[in-house]
């Protein structure tokens, strides 16, 4: 029996990576990369409090210092997938860590909010350069039969990298300060580059499609834009001429970019793609994940630190259940996809998640950690088994050939939907919480109450200088923080369910396989496509 060039190159690839370290090998070695973007991602949330006081950092600037990293990452994770799809995704992998441990190293000297903020935005293009071979590379080396497994083993990873993140770097904050967290950072990239070079292929697309300079502006653009106008608009107001400008640019990207897209032979990413209903629920299912797991990470932390009065590493540890549910979840998908097809995984993760979130909405201040455990549970349930399958569908709706540009779709929503998340939580907490507040909170001195309305912290800490006579604004300040932390959930709760409900009735039953999946369509070709 003949075989195509096509797939002999694909069995060349699956030899490479068998030689050189075994799947086992490959697995480990992108996976311990993942986990390097991830953790850094959510690991800063712990040390907002520090740097507010070490660079005297505003609101302000906490949040572009938590958010330039993932500005940068969402922006740029898609037109780098598709350079690494064309000069080998290891190179672009191993190259992307020399960025990151540089700009990671150098974070640690900062002396001022703005410069950290640069080399944050240098760190997420690291990330971008590493995140998506993570997942193509998996793809392409694995043989068919055994790709669902590595993909559920990523997706992990993938969810549990970010407790990871948050206990190293609450155990770091134990005994060092935050600089602390990017020198384990740049340590941790040295490691990942060492691990790729020796245990990973470098894969590409065997026949790669001419460049897309101009659907790579555009999604950079019009994915920047959005980023910035939601943690702008939760900063300054959402009738701000900087935020309305930004929302414009953005749709006139994104329309430029569908424009071009479907008049181009070879997109950077295919907008007709959108069209498969497994691409599209697989898209839909990541992004609300990563929406309520980042949106929850946000007040989540802060729950455990001001009402339980948890210390940072502490906080970081009641959050293992999470990943310890999660790993095993998540490798158990490919079974459950088998047995009860795609459709009801995916659907019964998102209600899973959806019904945990709710749990946690309804807590009190004197509800305490057990009923918080359980509703930990029951999300890190949904999680295993939304995001993994949801990943699937992504990957699994491009060729092998394209899963650069494929992996980082699935990067790219992950992002987008942990910044609307963290954004839209936090502007939900926050006009709660200030709502609530006990009229007393005016008979204060005005800076104190004005830092009390800013924060549940700087409340509670008004109120231990006030000695016995704060008992009150405690009190108050915590009911304010639960309400405000009961609004988000239920709010992100319902989007959630909102979305699982849509997987039921639109989703497909059967997951794409990605071996057999097309290349991108042509201009010529649109109008036949089967849509699945």
């Amino acid at each position: 029996m003949s075989t195509s060039p096509h797939q002999d190159s694909e069995d060349r690839q699956d030899a490479v990576a068998t030689g050189r370290a075994g799947h086992n090998g490959v697995l480990f070695a992108m996976c311990l990369a993942l986990v390097l973007v991830v953790a850094s991602v959510s690991a800063l949330n712990l040390a907002l409090p520090d740097l507010a006081i070490g660079l005297s950092a505003t609101n302000g600037s906490l949040t572009w210092i938590a958010d330039g990293y993932t500005v940068a990452l969402a922006a740029l994770v898609l037109p780098l997938g598709a350079i690494g799809d064309r000069v080998g995704r290891r190179n672009v992998l191993v190259a992307g860590t020399v960025v990151f441990g540089i700009a990671s190293l150098a974070a640690s000297f900062a002396d001022s909010t703005t410069t950290l903020i640069v080399w944050r935005v240098v760190m997420g293009l690291g990330a971008a350069m590493i995140m998506p071979g993570t997942l193509s590379t998996i793809t392409a080396a694995f043989p068919p039969e055994q790709r669902a497994k590595g993909v559920a083993t990523w997706s992990g990873f993938a969810a549990a990298g970010a407790i990871i993140g948050m206990l190293a770097a609450g155990t770091l904050l134990e005994w060092f300060s935050w600089r602390s967290i990017f020198i384990t950072s740049a340590a941790a990239a040295l490691v990942a580059a060492v691990a790729a070079l020796l245990l990973s292929p470098d894969t590409k697309d065997e026949h790669p499609s001419p460049p897309d300079v101009a659907g790579a502006v555009c999604t950079a653009v019009g994915i920047g834009t959005l980023v910035y106008a939601i943690i702008e608009g939760n900063e300054q107001g959402w009738t701000e001429p900087v935020v309305i400008a930004a929302l414009v640019i953005t749709v006139l990207a994104f329309t430029a970019y569908a424009w071009l897209g479907l008049r181009r032979e070879h997109p950077l990413l295919d907008p007709a793609l959108f069209g498969i209903r497994g691409f599209r629920a697989g898209a839909i299912t990541v992004l609300v994940q990563f929406m309520a797991v980042f949106g929850f990470f946000f007040v989540g932390l802060q729950y455990l630190q001001l009402i339980l009065g948890y210390s940072p590493l502490k906080a970081a540890a009641a959050l293992i259940p999470v990943a310890v549910v999660v790993l095993p979840v998540s490798q158990a998908t490919p079974h459950l996809v088998r047995r009860a097809g795609m459709k009801a995984t995916m659907t019964v993760g998102l209600l899973l998640l959806s019904v945990g979130l709710f749990v946690i909405s309804r807590l009190e201040v004197g509800s305490g950690y057990l009923p918080f455990l359980g509703g930990l549970i029951l999300a890190g349930f949904g999680i295993g088994l939304s995001g993994a399958v949801g990943t699937s569908a992504i990957t699994g709706s491009l060729g092998r050939g394209q899963q650069g540009v494929a992996s980082a779709m699935n990067d790219t929503t992950r992002e987008v939907g942990s910044a609307v998340g963290i954004a839209l939580m936090g502007s939900i907490y926050g006009s709660h919480y200030r709502s609530s507040l006990p009229a007393s909170l005016d008979q204060l001195p005005a800076g104190a109450a004005e830092a009390a309305r800013d924060s549940a912290a700087a409340g509670l800490h008004v109120a231990d200088q006030l000695g016995a006579r704060g008992a009150a604004l405690t009190d108050g300040v915590k009911s304010a923080f639960m309400d405000g932390l009961s609004a988000s959930l239920m709010a992100v709760s319902v989007i959630v369910l909102a979305a699982g409900i849509g997987c039921l009735f639109r989703a497909p039953r059967t997951p794409p396989a990605s071996d057999q999946a097309p290349r991108p369509i042509t201009a010529e070709g649109r109008a036949g496509r089967d849509r699945r």
